[in-house]
This record gives C-alpha cells, sequence and structure tokens, in this order.
C-alpha cells in the first residue's frame, strides 16, 4: 500500500512542475489593489525571475532555534538600526524612482491556481500518509520538538516529497508560506518551511540573507512564541560596545543614517541662521552624533554663534544598552564639544519613551526658538490601530502646541502598520530586498562584521513585523501620505525643501554607490536605492 502511495506521490510531483509552482508571482505584474490600504509602488525586478534548484543553495544555518523568550521580552525593544485600526488612505503612495505612479502592492491576486497548488500538496500528504493521517498535529508535534514516532515517520515521508519537487522561486515560495500561515494551513506552510530552510542563508546573497530573517519570522509566528532573534540566529546578545560597533559599521556602508543627519540638520539650520537662543528636542537622539556637525556650523555661522543651545534628548533603555550607559554620556561629549566651540551649551536628559512624553518633561522656556527632530522614532508610536491612546497623533499635537519653529520627520518610506498580514509580508520582503542589496554592493558577501551587522541591526525588524502583532507589534511604518495626513491633522504645514538641503543630501551622496537616488517631490525630498523608494525626509511648521 505505501508504494502505491509513493508512486502516485511521484506521479504528482511530475505535474506540479517549475512554472505551474511559480505562476503566483505577486511582486510581479499579478497584483490587485485592496480597499483598505491603496498606494502605488514599482517592482523590485532584480530577482523576480531568478530561478533556483534545491542544490543550488549553500547549507543553511540552523535558524530554529530553542528555548526562545517571548517576544515582549525581545522584540518588543528597539532595533539599533531603527532607532526607534487606522485607515490607510488614497494619499499613501509609494514613490517610484522611475514613475511615480506605479504599480499598486496593496494587494494580491489569490488566484484558482493557488488554491490548486494546496490541493495538490494535500492530495500528496494522502498519497505517502492514507487517507487517515493526520498530518496538521504530526507536523506540528515535529516542528514543536515532538519526539512521537508517528511524527518521526511522517517528517521523514514529508521531507522525501521535499527533495522531489523540482525548482522554485525563492520569493514566490516565501509568499506562499506566509499565505498558508495567513490560511491556518499548517501541513503546506511547514512543507513550504522546509523547502526554505534548503534555500536560504545569512551568508548568501540579499534575497537569500531576508528569506533566512523572514523565515525566522514565520516559525516564530507559526508557534506563536514570538521567536527571540539572538538565540534563533545563533547569536548571543551583543555587549554595548559590540552593539556600537554593529551600528557603527551600518552607518558607513549604508547612507540611511546619514541622509536623515544630513537632511535634518540643514533644515534646522537654515530656520535657526539668525536666531540667538535655540533650543532642538530630538525624539530618538541616540548617541547624540547627528549634532558634532550641527554645533560646528553654528559656530561658523555668518553674525557668529548663538548666545546659548540647548538640545533635548528623548530616549529609553535600549539606546542606553548601546551606548553603555545614560544620556548624561551623550550630554557631557556634547557639552565638550560645543564649549570648544565658543558656544554656551545645556543638555537635558528626558530618558523615557516617546510615548511616555507630557508637555512637563521638555522644558520649554521663554525667547527660545524651538525645532523638534523625530528620526526614524514616528512609527514606534501606537497609533489607533493599537491603543485608543493613540500616542502617534497624541505626540504630535503636543508638538504643536510648543508652537515649533521647524519640525523634521526622517521616515522608512514602507507601509506595514495597519496592513493585513499577507500584504505586511510581501511589503517587507520587497523593502528588505532592496535594502539588503544596497548593503551587499559596499562589503563582501562573506565579510563577517556585516553578517553580525545585519543580524544585530536589522534582522530584529524583519521577524518583529512579520512574527508580532498588537503591541509586541513595534515596526509600524506608514509611508509620507499618511505622515502628510498626520502632520495635517494635528496642525502642521509642510515647509517645502530648499536647493541647499538637497544640495547638501547629494554632496553625502557621493561617498556611496551610484544606485542611490534622490529626489524631491512636492516638497520632501526621497532617498532610493534603483527604483525603489526606502526613505523620506519632510519639514513642518
Amino acid at each position: 500500500m505505501q508504494a502505491s502511495h509513493n508512486r502516485q506521490a511521484s506521479s504528482m510531483i511530475h505535474e506540479m512542475d517549475p512554472y505551474y509552482l511559480s505562476r503566483f508571482h505577486v511582486l510581479g505584474n499579478h497584483v490587485s489593489s485592496d480597499a483598505s490600504s491603496q498606494g502605488n509602488s514599482v517592482n523590485f525586478s532584480s530577482y523576480k525571475d531568478q530561478f533556483f534548484t534545491l542544490e543550488s543553495f549553500p547549507a543553511t544555518a540552523d535558524l530554529s532555534g530553542s528555548n526562545s523568550p517571548s517576544a515582549g521580552s525581545v522584540l518588543s525593544s528597539r532595533s539599533p538600526f531603527s532607532p526607534q485600526g487606522s485607515q490607510s488612505c488614497s494619499s499613501d503612495q509609494h514613490h517610484s524612482f522611475e514613475n511615480t505612479c506605479g504599480s499598486p502592492l496593496s494587494g494580491c491576486s489569490v488566484t484558482d491556481d493557488d488554491n490548486d497548488i494546496k490541493h495538490k500538496l494535500k492530495e500528496l500528504e494522502i498519497s505517502l500518509l492514507g487517507p487517515e493521517s493526520d498530518m496538521v498535529d504530526s507536523c506540528y508535534c515535529s516542528f514543536r520538538g515532538g519526539a512521537h514516532q508517528d511524527a518521526s515517520v511522517a517528517r521523514r515521508n514529508w521531507n522525501q516529497v521535499v527533495e522531489m519537487i523540482p525548482k522554485l522561486n525563492l520569493q514566490d515560495t516565501l509568499i506562499h508560506c506566509a499565505q498558508a500561515i495567513h490560511d491556518s494551513d499548517l501541513n503546506v506552510a511547514t512543507l513550504f518551511m522546509d523547502v526554505l530552510g534548503q534555500m536560504v542563508s545569512v551568508f548568501g546573497d540579499p534575497a537569500q540573507r531576508v528569506g533566512a530573517y523572514l523565515l525566522e519570522g514565520l516559525r516564530a509566528r507559526l508557534e506563536r512564541s514570538g521567536s527571540a532573534i539572538y538565540k534563533a540566529l545563533k547569536c548571543k546578545e551583543p555587549t554595548s560596545s559590540e552593539l556600537m560597533s554593529y551600528m557603527s559599521i551600518l552607518f558607513q556602508i549604508c547612507p540611511y543614517f546619514k541622509f536623515g543627519y544630513t537632511s535634518a540638520n540643514a533644515v534646522i539650520w537654515e530656520a535657526m541662521v539668525n536666531e540667538p537662543i535655540i533650543h532642538i528636542i530630538d525624539f530618538q537622539i541616540a548617541q547624540g552624533s547627528q549634532y558634532i556637525s550641527l554645533i560646528q556650523d553654528l559656530a561658523n555661522r555668518p553674525g557668529g554663534p548663538p548666545a546659548l543651545l540647548r538640545i533635548t534628548g528623548v530616549d529609553d533603555s535600549q539606546s542606553a544598552h548601546a551606548r553603555g550607559g545614560g544620556l548624561q554620556i551623550v550630554g557631557q561629549n556634547l557639552a565638550q564639544l560645543a564649549q570648544s566651540k565658543g558656544i554656551p551649551f545645556q543638555f537635558h536628559a528626558a530618558a523615557m519613551s516617546g510615548c511616555d512624553v507630557e508637555h512637563g518633561n521638555l522644558i520649554i522656556q521663554p525667547g527660545e526658538a524651538l525645532a523638534v527632530n523625530f528620526p526614524y522614532t514616528l512609527h514606534h508610536m501606537p497609533d489607533e490601530s493599537v491603543s485608543t491612546q493613540n500616542h502617534r497623533d497624541r505626540l504630535l499635537r503636543l508638538v504643536k502646541s510648543l508652537s515649533p519653529k521647524v519640525v523634521t520627520i526622517i521616515e522608512q518610506e514602507s507601509n506595514t502598520n495597519t496592513s493585513p498580514f499577507l500584504l505586511r509580508f510581501i511589503e517587507t520582503l520587497d523593502y528588505y530586498t532592496a535594502m539588503f542589496e544596497s548593503i551587499d554592493v559596499a562589503r563582501s558577501r562573506d565579510d563577517k562584521q556585516r553578517i553580525r551587522a545585519e543580524q544585530h541591526g536589522v534582522a530584529r525588524d524583519i521577524v518583529n513585523m512579520v512574527a508580532c502583532e498588537g503591541f509586541e507589534r513595534v515596526e509600524r511604518h506608514e509611508l509620507l501620505g499618511k505622515w502628510r495626513m498626520r502632520m495635517r491633522m494635528a496642525g502642521f504645514t509642510l515647509c517645502p525643501m530648499s536647493s541647499s538641503v538637497t544640495g547638501a543630501v547629494r554632496n553625502m551622496l557621493r561617498d556611496f554607490n551610484e544606485n542611490y537616488r534622490l529626489q524631491e517631490v512636492d516638497g520632501a525630498i526621497y532617498l532610493g536605492w534603483k527604483n525603489r523608494a526606502m526613505a523620506t525626509a519632510s519639514a513642518w511648521r
């Protein structure tokens, strides 16, 4: 009977040819719009038609992990790379560097072909294990590390199917796996995870590396554990000095940090060029390194340096770990620099999350010109889809009540806040494939420092977006169109970026790969990698 089942399985596998298995190109042309999250995007075509055989991939590292702490203990903290139900609106638009209209990535056409795949997989299961097999329970038991003999037999038979599948497209396989988890189809999800385990590697090309971290997120979501990225990826918790080293590597090899620092500093300098007393509130001050160049520029400004420069730094314990101490370290370093430049200086530490900031924590004084900076931090604030407190909009209204002269917002150009799981997964796949490709050109494929920087600086964000929901999902990016709506609702008006601001950013980009793009659109500036918008900078008053 078992031999008969195997012959039937072999016959059906031939029916599942590579063309059939790879027709669901969600990132390609088979995409339809979704009313809940309208937007425009570009096709990231570098990997669209690339096929891999299972034999063409190096053996993957063990990503399954064990004894993983909960999502709340690890994943809800900020990653150093990203310093920390609303209705999506029609103004949410991905910006294209080839065509500002682009094609929508706001929905996926789950066609009859996709259902056929799941039907054939079910037939394979029955042919291998018999009509009375309970593949869901056995695979789940095996996946959770159970030692039941039936589960072991089922796993071996299932692996035989996996080995016989001839060709799969990596991106499509990831999406099929996410679809299966979304549909609570555990046996199909487990099959695709087995396939993906042979296709991805943290040591591979950009698509393979992104796939490795996405797979970890899918496993964590399937087990509803949240997954701890450090143990799962065989990484120990880095020390403060190690974490600083990883952040420094990312700062050097890709311009995303420098884009934020340079654009915000140029805007603040312009707004404060004639002001005698300046107060800057930074809602993610981290190491305070952004203000080294600004202090130097203020010292050399026409008419002389300001009579007083005050900086209020908002930050939480995650950045304190990276610094190796509290905000007083930042204050001391900046005070020493300001003193050497002849600028009277005061530093105020607000050691708390942005969610906890109230008016009294900011110590506004009469007669000062106020600038507020949000560097890659607003997307960590929970909005109305997470909590009735809606700290995201509350914080913007609080800042408006301070009457700042200028507010700068730097954010990743990605739509992962209120998107349903499958669409959020596709967006994460597209965005981080582009990011890892941009990182790849700066360091060799086998560079261990780059690998560690990605693991500790980027991977946690990816896993959090895929594995977590509710308060535990802290990575909640929105497109510039949505930030425009929020800022206008809070009473702000856009300040178009001047030619000197865009010029400063262009000069900074000269030190990086020529595939980075910069465009000014409707008063804001976009940083892109090839044809994918990656980050935006905007100024408000």
